[in-house]
């Protein structure tokens, strides 16, 4: 009997993990990389106001939030481009970029969502293993470079192990793929940077690189990861094309109303981006002094690279009542939660050091 089929490469798709939910006596969730702070009582207060009228459709162009964004990174507004959180942005991208045949090249591992997007636009994933150090290995993403590439994905700090590119290292790949490839680089945990020896300005490589496309999100430093508000800057007629293959009304309005004032409401977040800052530096040194080996650190985690050792890690961690993200051979990424979580972590990590295991 004949039967409704799907695509081969969609069938082979790996899926997408998402962070584990508290339950039971797993009470501190440090899988997702959440901000530990609630939003702004401002920004409640404004969406909640705007809560009145969700019986009417959202403003499809997200207008407001485009204005908002662009005023703060000094462009045009036809230079924005927004969605569904910074992955349903990245979809639009590889949709509007891709077709069967051609490759998008990243780092490995890198973010999760890389592979599955891009055989969902119906190209061929390139995975470019990260160099010993948990970093990008540039010279290898530039040699898997090919004529059938359209876009190289730079994600810095790289997650899920922390490391971010400076500009030298990017400038370096702009110089040296061709001309007609895309470099999309994805900073959604660009706040939590400090302490960089060659800080990356990536909206001015903007400017100067018309190949260059910049990848922000509102989930980790804004706090906003329950209402999915991600956006790309790019030139104007590459974000034309991007919109273009966006869902209509992609960002709802009370989402919309919560990136708007959070972006008004600059200074007291970035203090709560300072304070989950100070406790990273507090928990890598606790780690670092057990003897642990962590990369360098630039998100809101910390990066496990146990190998095969990372499930044993993780369930070490949930016996604690910590909830943290394996990946199978690879590590066990850890969210900065408050003060509480972050002292089990510490007490976790050191007693798996006793007893033997691995610490890199």
């Amino acid at each position: 009997m004949a039967k409704v089929t799907l695509r081969d490469d969609i069938t082979a798709l790996p899926s997408y993990v998402a962070g584990a939910r508290p339950s039971g006596s797993l009470t501190e969730k440090l899988s997702s990389n959440e901000n530990p702070y609630p939003p702004l009582p401002r920004v409640v207060t404004a969406v909640a106001d705007a809560a009145t009228d969700m019986n009417r459709y959202p403003d499809m162009a997200a207008a407001g939030v485009r204005e908002a964004i662009a005023a703060y990174h000094g462009v045009r507004e036809d230079q924005v481009v927004v969605g569904n959180g910074s992955v349903g942005v990245l979809e639009t991208i590889l949709r509007a970029l891709t077709s069967a045949g051609d490759e998008v090249v990243f780092a490995w591992r890198s973010f999760e969502a890389y592979p599955i997007l891009t055989q969902v636009a119906g190209a061929t994933p390139v995975p470019v293993p990260l160099t010993a150090g948990a970093e990008h290995d540039l010279e290898a993403m530039i040699a898997a470079v090919t004529p059938r590439t359209k876009a190289v994905l730079l994600c810095t700090p790289n997650n899920p192990t922390g490391p971010a590119l400076g500009t030298a290292q990017v400038r370096r790949v702009l110089e040296s793929v061709p001309k007609d490839v895309l470099v999309v680089i994805d900073e959604a945990y660009v706040e939590f940077i400090r302490d960089q020896a060659d800080p990356l300005d990536s909206v001015a490589l903007l400017r100067e690189d018309p190949r260059v496309v910049v990848l922000r999100t509102f989930s980790k430093a804004y706090g906003l990861a329950g209402l999915r508000v991600g956006y790309a800057l790019g030139r104007a007629r590459l974000i034309a094309g991007f919109q273009a293959t966006t869902t209509p009304f992609a960002v709802n309005a009370l989402a919309q109303t919560a990136a708007v004032e959070s972006l008004a409401a600059q200074d007291e977040l970035l203090a709560r981006v300072d304070a989950v800052v100070a406790e990273r530096t507090r928990v890598l040194a606790a780690l670092r002094q057990q003897g642990w080996s962590i990369p360098d650190a630039q998100g809101n985690f910390v990066w496990f690279g146990v190998g095969d050792a990372a499930g044993v890690l993780a369930t070490a961690f949930a016996r604690a009542g910590v909830l943290v993200r394996p990946f199978a051979g690879d590590g066990v990424r850890v969210t900065i939660g408050e003060p509480e979580a972050n002292d089990i972590v510490i007490a976790v990590a050191g007693e798996f050091l006793a007893a033997g295991a691995p610490t890199s």
